[in-house]
């Protein structure tokens, strides 16, 4: 009997690289584990995970919002409603009585395209925020948004021909899906030194060299607010990147998990692509992604995200829907977290000034820590930040001495590697280092989030780290 083998499997998932949850998450693992021996001889007390943005992951422990969490539980058992008559709001009760009219048991399948009554206010929501008709026929509820862009990947990639331009720095879900498929990454770099913004130029550029490689763009992808990067792209813009899709018959996927992650939304406001789309009447194909993952939600392990159809046919929707319906439903519970995300409380409900407050705190301590956190890091020797105006990441720029460069050579890694490996080692601090997420060749930077409590002594430890590693390669 021949055991099985990498080499036997398919050679595209040989290719697959996810930074994210790579080899620094790997080690940060480990040394957890070792924490729980009382003889540990480790410099720290507890790891820290900053390279996901997890916000309810243990050791973050960001609160879930009380609307949510009651309707879900009585989703889950429903018999609890006699229980908390009288003792939760009575807007509670209402909503999970209303889906369960809808739903029946979540331990039942729904619609492959998720609940008939969840997409009709997903809809509803998308109308509200834009101003502009939105089809429940064209809302697809998925496990997550990368679910949902993991599909449109798949269905959009002929293998070895398609390309599909991506930002730089981007979000490794895309490369790794790119790869999965045997499609081409066509990568166009953002500007650092203009707060991370995006350059028409550089994505013409991109699109030239992809043709003269004989590589045929199908797609370009825009992450906004960015991740890692948390830049807002401005109305002007957007409107530029659609035109540009128009001439190159490109597929636009907008990535707008992070909407409601806006730190200055009074001079960096968010913009949907579909609103765009619609006041330019452009006829240009979108798939427009959001999530109950991120925002104040942070409801990553129920898995619940949508995206909405724009300018797509009937035909391609109903391949689409048969893709879906492979996968049979996306999670129920997940769907119940879309609804609780599209249907929040509203004033003069019972449940708003809870959940009001919040959602403020929320908001208000990821404000907080984003800006302090930019502004020491940019207090340091060598060290550049872009103050992010949204998202949950801050992407450092390093200047790392001739030595750490060459000590990370030696071993094999990139100098941003050698520089998180050390991170974690010394302060339990795990980050993601730039080479995972694509950078300008000699840059060196790293993404960490902004939700991590306890941010001052945090940022110290981040502090003190960089001193003493620059001090130890021999100074900048």
């Amino acid at each position: 009997m021949r055991p099985l083998t990498p080499d036997q499997l398919n050679p595209a998932i040989l290719n697959v690289q996810y930074a994210v949850r790579g080899e620094l998450a790997i080690k940060a693992e480990e040394l957890r584990e070792k924490l729980q021996d009382e003889n540990h001889d480790l410099p720290f007390k507890k790891v820290i995970s900053s390279n996901i943005g997890n916000p309810q992951q243990k050791g973050l422990d960001q609160p879930a919002l009380t609307f949510t969490r009651q309707v879900a539980a009585l989703m889950e058992y429903p018999p609890l409603a006699e229980l908390v008559k009288g003792k939760w709001p009575q807007d509670v009760l209402d909503r999970a009585k209303e889906l369960q009219e809808h739903i029946g048991s979540i331990g039942a399948y729904s619609h492959s395209k998720g609940v008939p009554f969840i997409r009709k206010s997903v809809a509803k929501f998308i109308e509200e925020r834009d101003g502009f008709p939105s089809d429940p026929e064209d809302i697809f509820l998925t496990a997550g948004a990368s679910a949902g862009v993991s599909l449109i990947l798949n269905v959009l990639i002929t293998p070895n021909v398609t390309g599909v331009l991506i930002p730089i720095p981007q979000y490794p879900l895309y490369t790794a899906t790119l790869a999965q498929f045997s499609g081409t990454p066509l990568p166009y770099h953002l500007s650092e030194p203009e707060g991370w913004s995006t350059s028409l130029e550089e994505i013409k550029s991109a699109i030239a060299k992809a043709k003269k490689d004989g590589i045929t763009p199908r797609a370009l992808v825009v992450i906004n607010p960015g991740n890692p990067t948390g830049a807002i792209l401005d109305k002007k813009t957007m409107a530029d990147v659609v035109r540009l899709c128009e001439e190159h018959s490109l597929v636009l996927l907008a990535d707008e998990v992070y909407q409601a992650n806006l730190h200055r939304p009074d001079t960096h406001p968010f913009h949907s692509f579909k609103q765009v789309v619609r006041e330019l009447n452009s006829p240009i194909p979108l798939f427009s992604f959001h999530s109950i993952s991120k925002g104040v939600k942070g409801e990553c392990g129920r898995r619940g995200g949508y995206f909405e159809c724009t300018n797509i046919s009937d035909d391609v929707r109903a391949l689409l829907y048969k893709m879906s319906s492979v996968n049979l439903c996306p999670p129920v519970s997940g769907q119940i977290g879309v609804d609780c995300l599209v249907r929040p409380p509203r004033p003069g409900e019972p449940s708003y000034e809870l959940w009001k407050k919040e959602t403020q705190t929320i908001h208000s301590a990821l404000r907080h820590r984003t800006q302090l956190m930019a502004q020491r890091l940019n207090s340091l020797p060598g060290v550049s930040c872009v103050d992010s105006p949204g998202a949950l990441y801050l992407y450092p720029k390093l200047e790392l001495p001739d030595k750490a460069v060459e000590e990370a050579k030696r071993l094999g890694k990139s100098p941003d590697t050698l520089y998180a490996l050390e991170l974690l080692d010394a302060t339990g601090i795990c980050v993601v280092p730039g080479s995972g997420f694509g950078q300008k060749d000699g840059e060196h930077h790293y993404r960490l989030t902004c939700l991590c409590p306890g941010v001052e002594e945090y940022v110290s430890a981040l502090e003190s780290f960089h001193k003493k590693f620059v001090a130890k390669y021999g100074g900048l």
